[in-house]
């Protein structure tokens, strides 16, 4: 008898851990699991943390990154993809951590925040200069034959122009294609997360991406550029754009892990949408119909 436990205690030592329950932060045992009516309802403690991350990130990535073409070993990209596609990542852990009806409230803010980001740029850039407006490209010995002809404020116009000027189609494109492309990002995820009951993350954040980012890529840049650009080229950026994207939520996914891991320990739940209605006009810990 005295043999046999001994026995059982060497094997108790030697069993190893469950690296599953490390990998699926979200499904530890520490965390209250409830409903996305409830989470709809409650007050979290980083949840605005998030989502002033969201939208920043945002609308930095469209501001500063949108308008800069770069090359890189030959390959030539918008340098806004480097950083764009970090609010999908943020979107990700919104729907995973605080649920559908807290994610939504992010998009719509996200979505006020981009219409009036193109508002303010449109008025701003459509004001007529200064002629004693100064600037780095004024000051630019390179320029110095334009300014003798001209003046100072124009050759400063024309510069921001080319940096926050856009044209409507591509703000009305930026703006369907974010909205229509992050409610179908979070509806993916939040299904798939009730299906695969909390398990394998990877597997919805990469695939909501999937969804998600052929919805943005489908609709901005035909809205955008068709009839401009050639349909080739169009298409050829389009699917080049969507794949890079997914590559990045693909490349990122130790740090979804990580930050999931943390928030979820830090608010205590789990939110499954099991009875959250998914209308996107719906109000935030609305029941489904």
């Amino acid at each position: 008898m005295g043999a046999r436990w001994v026995l059982i205690s060497m094997l108790e030592r030697q069993r190893k851990p469950d690296t599953t329950a490390i990998m699926d932060a979200e499904h530890s045992e520490h965390l209250a699991r409830i409903s996305g009516t409830v989470g709809g309802r409650r007050h979290f403690r980083y949840f605005d943390y998030m989502i002033a991350a969201f939208v920043a990130i945002l609308l930095l990535s469209n501001l500063i990154g949108a308008a800069k073409l770069a090359t890189w070993q030959g390959f030539t990209f918008g340098a806004g993809i480097l950083f764009f596609p970090v609010s999908y990542v943020l979107g990700d852990v919104l729907t995973e951590v605080y649920g559908y009806a807290n994610a939504r409230r992010c998009v719509w803010t996200g979505f006020v925040a981009l219409a009036f980001m193109a508002f303010m740029s449109t008025v701003v850039v459509a004001m007529p200069p200064s002629a004693d407006w100064g600037c780095a490209a004024s000051a630019d010995p390179r320029y110095a034959s334009v300014l003798a002809s001209s003046n100072a404020g124009t050759i400063c116009q024309s510069t921001y122009d080319s940096v926050f000027g856009s044209t409507w189609r591509i703000a009305l494109a930026s703006l369907v294609a974010f909205w229509c492309g992050e409610f179908v990002n979070s509806f993916v995820l939040a299904k798939m997360k009730v299906w695969t009951g909390g398990r394998m993350l990877w597997t919805r954040t990469i695939g909501s991406t999937v969804f998600g980012q052929a919805v943005d890529s489908a609709i901005f840049y035909p809205v955008a550029f068709l009839g401009i650009w050639e349909t080739k080229s169009v298409l050829a950026v389009m699917v080049t754009n969507w794949a890079l994207k997914v590559g990045w939520e693909v490349v990122l996914t130790p740090v979804t892990y990580a930050v999931v891991g943390f928030l979820k320990r830090r608010e205590g739940v789990d939110v499954f949408d099991t009875d959250v209605n998914f209308s996107p006009f719906a109000k935030a810990g609305a029941p489904a119909q």
